[in-house]
């Protein structure tokens, strides 16, 4: 039961990936409090998954949001009166905005990409990090994507976006260290049956000019395990960094593209 005894806060968990990785957490043993910006959603989500999730809507962009999420996880799931009892961050939430040729881009969609995928990561990181300092442990990981690591035309936003995040991972892998706290990302390329990919997807046939079934080809073709990636690829290694299993590991930025992304 690999996270006995453990509560995990998971951010963006209405998506198939977050809500996969709460089930994962709570199946192998441990708690999970669960935020999106959708109460009712969450609340099905809940009731699926059982008493050892729990969850509050919050805009990750809102700092009184993101801290009473913080709270009501040690409200529910932590340790006494401590004011401990957050093992682990995951960071999942994250858009890709509306892509297109950089110079259609408007401000408004660069400040709102940015702002969901680091600045919801930042105030998250901010508001657990004192709590898993006094505990003395921790385990953070974020969600970058192949296109933080080599961009991807027509998704500039999102690439620099997700570039930042593997930067903030590295620079607070350091920072923390010493604190037995770890810091990693995963890096996904493009994952089936989620929002990411039905928004990228919808983006390029409109940007290209070409059939879904063309998209989805082409995309494969440039993958040589030949398939995209499913929802238990990402849940997997995601998991595994949240673990002990992944005690020796911090500061990494996790590729999980079938061999497309290679560094």
């Amino acid at each position: 039961m690999e996270f006995s005894n453990k509560t995990a806060l998971i951010t963006g968990a209405t998506g198939t990936i977050g809500k996969e990785i709460a089930r994962r957490v709570i199946e192998e043993g441990g708690k999970a409090f669960i935020t999106d910006l959708d109460q009712a959603k969450l609340d099905v989500i809940c009731t699926e998954l059982g008493p050892d999730a729990q969850s509050l809507a919050a805009d990750c962009t809102q700092a009184d949001q993101v801290s009473a999420v913080v709270a009501a996880c040690q409200k529910n799931f932590g340790n006494g009166n401590s004011g401990q009892g957050i093992d682990i961050l995951i960071n999942v939430a994250g858009v890709t905005g509306k892509g297109g040729k950089i110079e259609e881009i408007s401000e408004e969609t660069w400040d709102f990409v940015f702002a969901v995928n680091v600045k919801g990561t930042f105030l998250f990181i901010k508001e657990v990090m004192p709590i898993m300092k006094a505990q003395g442990h921790g385990s953070i990981v974020n969600f970058s994507s192949k296109s933080g690591k080599t961009g991807s035309a027509l998704m500039s936003a999102y690439s620099a976006a997700k570039g930042a995040v593997i930067t903030l991972t590295q620079a607070l892998a350091y920072e923390v260290a010493k604190q037995n706290i770890r810091v990693n990302c995963v890096c996904p390329g493009i994952t089936e049956a989620t929002g990411v990919w039905d928004n990228v997807s919808a983006d390029y046939i409109n940007n290209m000019n070409m059939p879904r079934e063309e998209i989805v080809r082409t995309f494969t073709s440039k993958v040589p395990m030949g398939r995209l990636a499913r929802i238990d690829d990402v849940v997997n290694v995601a998991c595994f960094l949240a673990s002990d299993r992944a005690a020796y590991m911090t500061g990494q930025a996790i590729n999980i593209t079938g061999g497309r992304e290679m560094h």
